[in-house]
């Protein structure tokens, strides 16, 4: 009997372990929102769970004295795999399951759909929820973060019809974490708080805890430092009453920065250090180095620069001993700016070469190859130029006896032609000068083209290398206009005076973005793009679109000549980063791509007619100097809810 109940506790303990031993690491990873929180559902039946119970008790085991965690947990993987097809591939729990070990995208994707296919096929709510999170999982590994995107508000919409609070707050959780990760801590922020609305209906302390604290950290990007403060106390009470000892660590460490954003300098490192002495209990040493490379960056703005000089050593140290590469290349940069406004410009020089020598370690080696090349083929042509010359001495005794012979025909030769020659030259040189001035103002001609085509310096770039690099801009402010019943208008009246009046309104609007410094991206139709701040970035394109925007609605209300159609006209106005370059070897056209440029549409798409429709995102950076209308926060197609507003007068 007492055999009988160790191994009834054994198993108890593994499956304990199997289904909860991630959550000592804080399934939601906090600062990295890695994993979701997922649970194996309670619908096993007793059968699969006694064979889960033998299956897992013997070799997770043996795992687990060799002390390998990465192996358990790829173990643990493969394992569910198995334990799906062994069962007649009929239980989906175990696929379902899958999400919390498995870390390969590939794999993810694999096993996603057709988990997704199975659960289609039962009309299965509650796993078609799970099956698009897995898939929205692996999209977002894979860096595709619009495309996860799209799967976790899928997973939203059945998780919604399945009727079950959990799913439904889980599916928040991971449309929160995708905005975070692509920093749109605005949309972020408003996800988290929807999936803590959810959670605190249900008795899961530690998502409901994690949800809160990850609402937090994105109110304290935005600099929103209160509400910050007010989300991670509120989590650490969580935490403290389940005794859940890291995830009260990762509040100290985020409560430390709050209050060394406030000033206090003496409860911000004590803070901190408590967080550090039990993140190191659990050998967590990113968030540590990360901790104290955000605190060196506070006191160094706040000019308290010897503090900032003990914070980025500390982390450099750390990262050194763990072999955390891009800390230690952040910190290195960091000592290097410090050294400098300690005006130490040798110290400073050290930690830059260091930064630099770190960062490009991978580029210094192909360099040294390459160069390791160029020598070789220097070298080879040297000696076939020696060959060469042996060569070409043999021969000089031979060619000199027949150019004798050759050079008194030649004489003869020479004098007639030398008459040739001096009425061709002339001739010559006048068809030359001739010809150069033609070629001269054809390189105008072509300079202009290409510069009506392209901005100068991309212009430039193309010129010298013969292509450009796509280039990426942090901050950029994208306008959309579009006509009002274009199509309509269209086909009643002629193509000629269609074109005309367009070409009236477009005109106008180059002359109006050429005013404001704004690059013309391209028409598409009816529908006008500019954007501010590229390619030369500025600190004021959101003030100059505002602008333009406002004399293009002004210009499209004023009377217009006979013949030309009088068009009402929405405009939209969004800012965000984007990627801007040329694609293609024929017809060059100068664009610009991502998220910004789809919500910057969305804007026109959602404003009214003979009105501009500007982003929440736009009104915080213009607010001081343009008046504004708030229109609240609207739900655009799968980009989440945005808040807009009326430009007004």
């Amino acid at each position: 009997m007492e055999a009988i109940a160790y191994f009834s506790l054994g198993l108890f303990i593994q499956i304990f372990s199997l289904f909860r031993s991630k959550e000592q690491k804080i399934l939601y990873r906090f600062k990295n929102k890695t994993y979701p929180n997922v649970l194996i559902s309670s619908q096993l039946n007793l059968k699969n769970l006694v064979f889960f119970f033998l299956y897992f008790s013997i070799f997770n085991l043996a795992l687990a004295q060799s002390g390998e965690e990465s192996g358990q947990i790829r173990f643990k993987a493969d394992s569910l795999k198995q334990l799906y097809y062994s069962t007649g591939e009929k239980n989906l729990d175990y696929l379902n399951s899958l999400i919390e070990f498995e870390a390969n995208p590939d794999s993810l994707l694999k096993y996603g759909e057709i988990y997704l296919e199975k659960a289609l096929e039962g009309s299965l709510d509650n796993h078609i929820a799970s099956a698009n999170i897995m898939l929205g999982y692996a999209y977002k590994f894979k860096g595709d973060l619009s495309k996860a995107l799209e799967y976790f508000f899928e997973s939203l919409k059945y998780a919604q019809k399945s009727g079950s609070m959990r799913a439904q707050g889980r599916s928040y959780i991971t449309i929160a974490d995708t905005y975070s990760a692509s920093e749109n801590s605005q949309n972020a922020s408003i996800y988290y708080r929807k999936s803590i609305e959810i959670l605190e209906q249900e008795s899961d302390s530690i998502s409901l805890g994690s949800a809160i604290f990850n609402a937090g950290d994105e109110y304290l990007k935005m600099g929103k430092l209160d509400s910050a403060l007010s989300f991670v106390e509120r989590a650490q009470l969580i935490f403290e009453a389940i005794n859940f000892e890291i995830g009260e660590a990762y509040c100290l460490g985020n409560l430390g920065m709050i209050l060394a954003e406030y000033g206090d300098k003496l409860t911000s490192e004590k803070r901190i250090n408590q967080a550090i002495e039990i993140l190191e209990k659990y050998h967590e040493y990113y968030p540590i180095s990360d901790y104290l490379n955000y605190m060196s960056n506070i006191y160094l703005d706040k000019r308290d620069r010897q503090t900032a000089l003990g914070y980025a050593q500390r982390s450099l140290d750390l990262a050194s001993k763990y072999g955390l590469k891009d800390q230690i290349s952040e910190a290195n940069l960091l000592l290097s700016v410090i050294y400098e406004q300690l005006n130490n410009p040798a110290k400073a020089l050290e930690f830059y070469k260091k930064h630099i020598q770190y960062r490009d370690s991978v580029k210094n080696i192909q360099a040294v190859q390459e160069m390791a090349n160029l020598r070789t083929d220097y070298e080879v042509s040297q000696k076939q130029a020696e060959v060469d010359l042996l060569e070409s001495e043999a021969t000089i005794a031979t060619l000199r006896a027949k150019r004798q012979t050759m050079v008194l025909y030649g004489v003869v030769v020479v004098l007639l032609l030398v008459a040739l020659l001096a009425i061709g030259a002339y001739r010559r040189f006048k068809f030359e000068k001739e010809t150069n001035k033609i070629i001269e103002e054809e390189k105008n001609r072509s300079e202009e083209l290409l510069l009506n085509i392209l901005p100068e310096e991309i212009a430039d770039e193309l010129k010298l290398y013969g292509k450009v690099k796509a280039h990426r801009f942090n901050s950029a402010t994208v306008l959309f206009t579009d006509f009002k019943s274009f199509s309509s208008m269209a086909e009643e009246i002629s193509p000629e005076q269609l074109v005309e009046s367009i070409d009236y309104y477009f005109k106008e609007f180059d002359v109006i973005t050429d005013k404001y410094g704004l690059e013309k991206i391209k028409t598409i139709g009816d529908s006008y793009m500019c954007a501010g701040g590229l390619p030369t970035e500025t600190e004021r394109h959101a003030f100059d679109v505002v602008k333009a925007g406002k004399e293009m609605m002004d210009f499209i209300k004023k009377p217009k000549p006979e013949g030309i159609v009088q068009f009402e006209m929405r405009i939209g106005i969004h800012t965000g980063p984007i990627v801007a370059g040329i694609v293609g070897v024929k017809k060059w056209q100068y664009d610009i791509w991502g998220d910004t440029v789809n919500i910057a549409s969305r804007m026109e798409s959602n404003s009214e007619e003979g009105k501009i429709n500007i982003s929440g995102t736009t009104y915080e950076i213009i607010k001081d100097e343009f008046e504004c209308e708030y229109r609240g926060s609207i739900e655009i197609k799968n980009r989440g809810i945005w808040e807009m507003y009326f430009l007004k007068g």
